[in-house]
């Protein structure tokens, strides 16, 4: 039997540390065919999503995706993303975290479940991207393989 990735484990592990620290943790992944997520929100093929309790229903940080419900503009969306495109968990606040090295493999394939509609990654005007803000706490990230 083939051992288990440590990638969910540290993710759920991550999310309790932001928890119970107060802060808010974020996750960035990259979107492919498997991955719901609003379009609207996607930039440069990847995604940034508040998971925190206050921002989600439902959530579920599994071994092969996370999903969960949140709004979006009022309008509440069913988000599903493989554990296999997560690049990072960090707390907002801090920027403390981790990275993840995201390769293309089987993991990736995956079918998502039928339910899911895949977003897609439109290319965007530099207009309409967000404004990076001078803020210092960017994510320190460890990067795992």
């Amino acid at each position: 039997m083939a051992e288990s990735s440590t990638k969910p484990y540290m993710i759920r592990a991550l999310h309790e540390w932001c928890t119970d620290n107060g802060y808010t943790p974020h996750i960035v992944a990259r979107v492919d065919a498997n991955t719901m997520v609003p379009p609207a929100h996607v930039r440069d093929g990847q995604i940034t999503l508040n998971i925190g309790s206050l921002a989600t229903n439902r959530l579920v940080l599994g071994n092969d995706a996370i999903e969960f419900q949140a709004r979006f503009s009022g309008v509440t969306e069913n988000l599903y993303v493989p554990i296999a495109t997560v690049t990072a968990i960090y707390a907002r606040e801090t920027g403390a975290g981790m990275g993840f090295e995201v390769e293309q493999s089987a993991e990736l394939t995956a079918q998502a479940p039928a339910s899911a509609k895949p977003a897609t990654a439109e290319p965007t005007k530099a207009s309409d991207a967000p404004t990076p803000s001078p803020d210092p706490k960017k994510p320190r990230l460890t990067v795992v393989k």
